[in-house]
């Protein structure tokens, strides 16, 4: 699962301690309540280390059964798609779903590489926009060491504040 973190303010901070605007903290709540209804909780979840994506994981967390396994990884800020490729595919081959929460346009650019494949609906959506607090769900046909383009068909791609169903 990718989750681009939730809608985050523009106080006179460094980029990485921007905090979480106050839609961002509705927001993130509505995606952890949307991956519960749909069973869909993380064994693993590797964050990009940005104050305003561990706020996001930790309002997601708050509506999830659980504790996954979690790491802040420096790699995942400003990484580009391959950089978070190459973050995956360093997962556990154990680890049955990993959700990687961090930052456009990298999110976005990973998704379209790793779905490149398949089509449908849900990738024309994240083709157009990858919103914050956007969350794509994919399934990979292979294991975590061997990921790479078109390894995975998007199932899913929600945007939390238009997610209520």
């Amino acid at each position: 699962m990718v989750l681009r973190h939730a809608k985050s303010a523009w106080p006179d901070v460094a980029d990485v301690d921007r905090p979480l605007a106050p839609r961002g903290r509705r927001d993130a709540p509505e995606a952890g309540r949307w991956l519960g209804r749909r069973g869909l909780v993380p064994d693993v979840v590797v964050s990009s280390p940005a104050r305003r994506a561990r706020e996001t994981w930790e309002l997601v967390a708050a509506q999830l059964p659980g504790r996954p396994v979690v790491g802040f990884d420096p790699e995942v800020y400003g990484a580009d798609a391959d950089g978070l490729v190459r973050v995956l595919r360093g997962q556990d081959r154990r680890a049955g779903t990993v959700l990687l929460v961090g930052h456009n346009p990298a999110m976005q650019e990973l998704v379209l590489q790793l779905a490149a494949g398949t089509g449908g609906d849900a990738l024309g959506r994240v083709r157009e926009k990858f919103p914050t607090c956007g969350l794509a769900v994919l399934e990979l046909s292979c294991e975590w060491s061997e990921l790479g383009e078109s390894a995975a068909s998007l199932v899913d791609f929600a945007i939390p504040r238009g997610a209520r169903d």
